[in-house]
């Protein structure tokens, strides 16, 4: 019996994969379909995949073509998989030629011609091409429009800027740069913004009132019945209005979430986020420190313990008398059966690193943890010991863009960050600005 084996992410299966199949089914008499699971895709670059694991298995199922049909989750599976399953032929499409000639040693390899004229990425492309314009003063967009390109069917149609010489040169060549924000809601689907936190109120208003979906950066605004109402607002137009924050999209840190709610380290009992910058130079449009890292240290807090706490205090220090720029920020929060501490500072350096602890153990991610792609679960007996390693690409800004992109397929539907988390956040920003529960350090 001759045995043959091929591999394929098979989104939105088509066509052209069932044809590849069937073909590299009649090179022999037993066929092997490997599946690429979610994160093994995010290496290959596939970080916009439609389907889940299960939905694209099922697919492949479906055709009745494979024998069987295994998941492939690490760089090096293949040549394992070869010789564990004994395999006479691997077959790839033949836009891969010479990529798996490494594998004639264990098998003949075959490079099948694709049936022209379809593709998954096509598909993709045709289903959500989605025209966004970019909103705000601050280099960071540069760094969001370059992770734009590595999602299908995002297009960024043009930039509202007052500040167009820190912009790369790419940017520079949108086919419209403006400084009239109403001008670029004329011309685009969705906007990203970036402008100070004080301004995000009237700039998500007047884009979501434009109809307009919403991808604003956290805290999306600083007065709760603010977001309240653009929340209300949004659901009432059917658009999306999702909180930017490149943490929640990460792979690692997602995974960490699920493995926390299956008990891994027992019930948890303290959670203590660090994130601290230095920024040497003055800046007109810079954020201030407790609403640049705030949000970032505050969600693992909330994620894991909840929003519903008994007790929430705050120690804030100022670079000056005035209080115009905080430089660091501690908030320790009670809960029924836990507590928990958030640092943040922007002037004043520390270990960016998140414990969690538990009855059984706990979970340690070292700094920068909010880009995190590894952590570690530690144990009393250091043989139980666990490390986790997950691709990282963007520092999860790619991946948000993809989520944002899902949104507007699924009519608003994004679950990565709950309503009542944002909803906190944002509360806790605007008790910062009353001194609610607060020292002055």
């Amino acid at each position: 019996m001759i045995k043959v084996i091929t591999y394929g992410t098979y989104d939105l299966l088509h066509r052209g994969h069932i044809r590849l199949l069937e073909r590299a089914k009649e090179l022999g008499d037993y066929l092997i379909v490997g599946v690429t699971a979610d994160d093994f895709d995010k290496t290959r670059g596939k970080i916009n995949v439609q389907q889940s694991l299960i939905e694209r298995v099922k697919a492949v199922e479906a055709t009745g073509i494979a024998d069987k049909i295994i998941i492939e989750e690490y760089e090096g599976q293949k040549i394992n998989d070869i010789i564990k399953y004994d395999v006479d032929i691997f077959t790839v499409g033949s836009d891969w030629v010479g990529k798996f000639d490494y594998l004639k040693r264990y098998c003949d390899v075959v490079y099948l011609e694709r049936t022209q004229g379809i593709s998954s990425s096509e598909l993709r492309e045709a289903k959500r091409a989605i025209s966004i314009g970019l909103v705000g003063d601050t280099e960071f967009l540069n760094k969001f429009y370059k992770e734009c390109v590595f999602v299908n069917g995002i297009h960024v149609g043009g930039i509202c800027t007052n500040q167009l010489h820190i912009m790369s040169d790419a940017i520079k060549k949108l086919p419209l740069i403006t400084s009239d924000y109403d001008e670029l809601l004329e011309n685009v689907e969705a906007v990203y913004i970036r402008t100070l936190p004080e301004n995000h109120y009237k700039d998500i208003k007047k884009a979501l009132m434009k109809g307009k979906h919403v991808l604003c950066e956290s805290p999306v605004t600083l007065n709760v019945d603010e977001y309240e109402e653009l929340s209300e607002l949004a659901k009432t137009k059917n658009l999306v209005f999702m909180e930017a924050m490149k943490t929640a999209y990460v792979t690692a840190y997602a995974r960490l979430l699920l493995l926390l709610k299956g008990g891994v380290i027992g019930e948890i009992t303290s959670v203590d986020a660090t994130c601290t910058s230095l920024q040497s130079k003055e800046d007109t449009y810079r954020w201030r420190g407790i609403h640049e890292w705030g949000p970032t240290g505050l969600l693992p807090v909330l994620q894991i313990l909840g929003t519903d706490y008994r007790e929430k205090r705050l120690a804030v220090k100022y670079a000056d008398k005035e209080r115009k720029r905080d430089i660091f920020s501690k908030f320790s929060f009670v809960y029924k059966n836990a507590v928990a501490s958030v640092k943040v500072g922007d002037g004043v350096k520390s270990e960016g690193e998140l414990i969690i602890s538990g009855t059984k153990g706990y979970v340690y991610v070292p700094a920068p943890w909010w880009k995190t792609d590894y952590f570690e679960i530690r144990y009393e007996n250091q043989n139980d010991n666990r490390r986790y390693f997950y691709q990282l690409d963007g520092e999860g800004i790619r991946y948000e863009i993809v989520a944002f992109v899902k949104a507007v397929e699924n009519g608003g539907k994004h679950a990565y960050i709950e309503e009542k988390v944002t909803k906190t956040i944002v509360r806790t920003m605007e008790e910062y600005a009353a001194e609610v529960n607060t020292v002055i350090i």
